[in-house]
């Protein structure tokens, strides 16, 4: 960890920590709350954010969980892989053996045309950022308009989310 976790008792932090702990429904704060509350304005934008990637978009939980989870695979970001496997994921409908397939998804035989479709174009979005036309074209057959800025944005959140756990070494919760 390269910066300090705040406990999230300091009395400018009440309400953010008060909020997290009743969410959370446990009473903890994860490390990466902890970490964040550091710079408050920008830990309650990213709930905020998070939240609204999470909750508020039209996506189903399953394609949330594929996208998160391959990010976190292309990012090596232990701290979402141990987040999301298997509670979060299982909750959602991916199994253990989906999780694990997708390091390398294309040759699975787990995923069907529509999760292809989002696999690679979150794969662009990790690796290339421009993501090309062939692969943005196969997007529109099983999304609106309203559904691909929401999986954009999904995407693109999550690589923030690797860059910050990574860069600030944030250890996994339980570790």
């Amino acid at each position: 960890m390269r910066v300090r976790m705040v406990t999230g008792d300091e009395p400018e932090l009440a309400s953010l920590a008060g909020k997290l702990r009743k969410g959370r429904g446990n009473g903890t704060l994860l490390k990466s709350h902890k970490v964040l509350m550091n710079a408050l304005p920008l830990a309650e934008s990213w709930v905020e954010h998070f939240n609204a990637v999470r909750w508020k978009t039209t996506l189903d939980g399953r394609l949330r969980e594929l996208v998160i989870i391959r990010i976190a695979c292309l990012c090596r970001n232990a701290y979402a892989l141990k987040q999301h496997i298997p509670v979060l994921a299982e909750a959602d409908g991916v199994t253990l053996d989906e999780c694990h397939a997708l390091a390398n998804w294309r040759e699975s035989r787990f995923f069907d045309a529509k999760e292809r479709a989002v696999l690679a174009y979150t794969d662009s979005v990790t690796g290339n950022i421009d993501v090309e036309d062939t692969i943005y074209d196969a997007l529109p057959a099983h999304f609106n308009d309203r559904q691909i800025v929401e999986l954009t944005v999904l995407a693109a959140s999550y690589n923030m989310h690797a860059r910050v756990i990574q860069a600030l070494r944030i250890e996994p919760e339980g570790d």
